[in-house]
C-alpha cells in the first residue's frame, strides 16, 4: 500500500549542518515539522532570528511552520516519521532519553556513521534494539553536502528501505526542485559505504597535507571503491552496482570536496595535529573517525584486505607517523 509521507507528522532529531539541510529540504514537501535539539539556548535563537545560530546560518527558516522542542519524548510523541541526523557517536545518549515506544514510528537515519560499541549500522541498531520493523526504517545516502543544499545547488540523494515500493515513499520527503532522489533496497549496503567514504576523505586529506598529488590521490580513490566493494560484498553479499553515485559518487564527493569535514580532518593529521588537538579546532565531528575503528573491529570477524582502513586504524588509534603509513600504504595500492 502506498504511503504519503508529505502528509505525516514528521520530526527531525539534530541541531548540525546535515539537520539543516534536511529540514530545509522537507519543508518544502510538509505544512510543518517538529524539530528537537538538546540545547535549550540554540532552539531560543533559532526562533527568535529564523537561522540555525551555529550552522548554515545563511538558511531563513520560516519558524512558524517548526515545533522546536528540547524534549526527544515530546517529539517522539507528536510525530510519525523521525528523520535521525545527530553524530553516530551521540546516537545512545539521546535515544536513552526515550520514554517512548518507537516501534510504530517510520525512522529515517540520516547518520553516516555506526553505533559505536555495538558495531552495527543505525538500522540494524534500531531494529535489534528498539524492535522497529525492518520496513519501517530508512536511510538517506549521498552525494550530497549540506552545504550545497543550503545553497540549492542540484544535489542527489539515494533513499534505502529493504521494501522498495516504501523507499519510494519516502522518496517524497526529500524530492525537490535541486535535490533528486532514487529509492534502493540496500540497505546495509548504502550504510556501511556511508561509513568507509568517511575513512577514505580522511585517507585523502592526509596525502594532500603529506604532498601526495593527484595521480597518486586517483589510484587512492580507486583502491578505495574497491576496498568499499570486498568489505560490504563480505558482510551482505548481493547485486550492486558500486559505481552508483550513492557508492561512488558519495566517496568522490567527501574525498575531494573543500566541504568535506573528514577530508579536512585528515589533512590536519598529515599536518602534524594530534587527534585530540584536530577535533577540538573543527568543532565538528569528523564521523570517519569514529568510523575506522568499528569498520576495524568489524573486520576482525569477517577478514577482508583493507589497506587503507587499516592505515587509518594506524595513524588515529595506534599512534604511527602519517608519514611512515602513508608511504607504507603507497607499496601496498595498484
Amino acid at each position: 500500500m502506498k504511503l504519503d509521507f508529505t502528509k505525516k507528522k514528521v520530526a527531525v532529531l539534530g541541531g548540525g549542518s546535515w539537520a539543516t539541510a534536511l529540514a530545509k529540504i522537507v519543508m518544502n514537501n510538509v505544512e510543518s515539522i517538529n524539530w528537537y535539539m538538546r540545547k535549550p539556548e540554540q532552539t531560543s535563537a533559532f526562533a527568535a532570528t529564523g537561522k540555525n545560530p551555529h550552522y548554515l546560518s545563511a538558511i531563513k527558516f520560516d519558524v512558524s511552520r517548526i515545533h522546536f522542542s528540547n524534549d526527544i519524548n515530546e517529539v517522539v510523541a507528536n510525530s510519525d516519521v523521525l528523520i535521525l541526523a545527530v553524530p553516530s557517536p551521540f546516537l545512545k545518549l539521546h535515544l536513552k532519553k526515550l520514554r517512548r515506544s518507537i516501534r510504530r514510528k517510520y525512522i529515517i537515519s540520516a547518520i553516516k556513521g555506526m553505533v559505536p560499541d555495538e558495531n552495527m549500522d543505525v538500522t540494524e541498531y534500531l531494529h535489534v534494539r528498539y524492535e522497529v520493523p525492518n520496513d519501517q526504517l530508512g536511510m538517506i545516502a549521498g552525494p550530497c553536502h549540506a552545504e550545497e543544499v543550503a545553497m540549492e545547488r542540484l544535489s542527489y540523494l539515494t533513499i534505502g528501505c529493504t521494501n522498495g515500493e516504501r523507499a519510494s515513499d519516502m522518496c517524497q520527503l526529500f524530492s525537490t526542485q535541486y535535490v533528486h532522489t532514487t529509492p534502493s533496497t540496500d540497505v546495509m549496503g548504502l550504510e556501511y559505504s556511508s561509513v568507509m567514504k568517511n575513512v577514505f576523505a580522511i585517507a585523502a586529506g592526509m596525502c594532500y597535507a603529506l604532498k601526495y598529488g593527484d595521480n597518486f590521490q586517483a589510484v587512492l580513490i580507486s583502491n578505495a571503491i574497491q576496498e568499499m566493494k570486498r568489505l560490504i560484498g563480505a558482510v551482505n553479499p548481493q547485486d550492486r552496482h558500486v559505481s552508483d553515485s550513492a557508492y561512488l559518487g558519495d566517496l568522490l564527493v567527501t574525498a575531494y570536496s573543500q566541504f568535506s569535514r573528514n577530508r579536512q580532518f585528515g589533512n590536519m593529521i598529515g599536518r602534524g595535529y594530534s587527534v585530540k588537538t584536530a577535533q577540538l579546532e573543527m568543532e565538528m565531528v569528523a564521523e570517519g573517525y569514529y568510523g575506522t575503528k568499528c569498520i576495524h573491529d568489524l573486520n576482525q570477524r569477517y577478514h577482508v584486505d583493507l589497506p587503507i582502513t587499516e592505515a587509518m586504524y594506524n595513524v588515529l588509534y595506534r599512534h604511527a607517523s602519517p608519514t611512515l603509513e602513508i608511504h607504507t600504504l603507497t607499496q601496498k595500492l595498484k
